[in-house]
């Protein structure tokens, strides 16, 4: 990150390794080059961790370890390996680091396999008083917020379940922008006759309509179901965790979410994303309704571009009613794309030949971690 000046916007691939040669980002054990996609790292638990009584920020006058001194339960080594409990909350120090230049800021999601799994994951750090968000110029430790919802999960030292993004500067796009994009570029397309909704982000809307393939709606997790090793992919048997949502099971014309069920669906919409932009899936907004969608946010360069061959590349919804019923219908609008512009155009992008990509070309996809046709 020293010598040329980035423009405004994320910070693609070729920057976040260089930010790693500078020792802007730091780490216990080397990085590896499994951990980096085209606009964002993946961070990886470490061997300290904590059962706590609830969730906390530290606030500006303290750092995490502070509050752990007040609030931590039980210490927990992550070396061998341990269970996390449903229901239950951790805090765990990951092994990388930041040491943020001036006019660097950064920001974090949890893994699109983390989202699926309904497993809540937040980052914190020293003196934050929010969650996710990393302030210009930080330097300091990271860690993380774990409560799984739905299934215990087997981590170690090393596991993914969270991703990072620098930023430099601010370079928040305007509506007007990005319906110039969407002009320009096609940012969502599919079966919809009416205007795209472009307010404070792109309007996705959810589908109810039967899967062509399968007739499936979506899926409902099982509750009381088996344990899942994070780091094992496709090693979990569909219908030991997942009930298959039909359209027997719609109702009034929508699908009731039941509280704290968890739900995977897909958007109506087909997804792109620009090589020089990235997006951001903003999550729960009370005023589309008394449910969660979406847990992990971003959507890197590439995502769904017809010149990789992934023009039918759908938005997984990772969906959770709160405290009452709800009915979804099809087509409501159940969450907002935000696209912001990158720093530079990565030099690898999702879905590429060689990339490590899961999602592109995405139908009602679960998990890595089950074993899927």
């Amino acid at each position: 990150m020293q010598g040329q000046q980035p423009q405004n916007g994320i910070l693609p691939v070729q920057h976040l390794q260089q930010a790693i040669h500078d020792g802007a980002i730091s780490a216990a054990q080397p990085i590896t080059a499994a951990q980096l996609q085209p606009a964002s790292l993946d961070l990886r638990l470490g061997i300290d961790a904590w059962r706590v009584q609830a969730s906390f920020l530290p606030g500006s006058k303290m750092t995490v370890a502070d509050k752990l001194a007040k609030f931590a339960m039980h210490k927990i080594d992550l070396t061998d390996g341990a269970v996390l409990e449903r229901g239950c909350v951790y805090i765990v120090k990951l092994q990388e680091s930041l040491a943020l230049p001036s006019g660097v800021s950064a920001m974090a999601n949890p893994k699109s396999s983390t989202g699926r799994l309904d497993i809540f994951t937040r980052l914190i750090c020293d003196h934050a008083t929010e969650f996710e968000s990393v302030a210009d110029g930080y330097q300091g430790p990271l860690y993380a917020e774990i409560s799984p919802r739905t299934f215990s999960v087997l981590v170690r030292a090393g596991s993914r379940l969270s991703q990072l993004r620098l930023r430099q500067g601010q370079a928040a796009v305007s509506d007007d922008a990005m319906q110039s994009l969407h002009t320009n570029v096609g940012l969502v397309h599919g079966d919809r006759g009416d205007k795209v909704d472009i307010r404070d982000g792109v309007g996705l809307t959810v589908n109810l309509e039967p899967d062509q393939k399968s007739g499936m709606i979506g899926w409902r997790a099982r509750k009381h179901a088996g344990l899942i090793d994070i780091d094992a992919p496709a090693s979990c048997p569909v219908d030991a965790f997942w009930e298959r949502v039909a359209p027997s099971d719609l109702a009034a014309g929508g699908l009731v979410l039941n509280p704290d069920e968890f739900y995977i669906l897909a958007s109506r919409e087909f997804v792109t994303v620009p090589r020089d932009h990235a997006a951001e899936m903003r999550a729960y907004d009370t005023r589309v309704g008394e449910f969660r969608a979406h847990y992990a946010g971003f959507f890197d360069p590439g995502f769904g571009m017809a010149e990789l061959g992934a023009s039918q590349t759908r938005a997984v919804l990772e969906v959770r009613s709160h405290d009452v019923p709800f009915l979804i219908e099809q087509g409501q609008t159940v969450c907002r794309l935000v696209y912001e512009p990158m720093a530079d155009v990565p030099e690898s992008l999702y879905g590429a030949a060689g990339s490590s990509s899961n999602y592109q070309s995405q139908g009602l996809r679960l998990a890595k971690h089950f074993i899927q046709d």
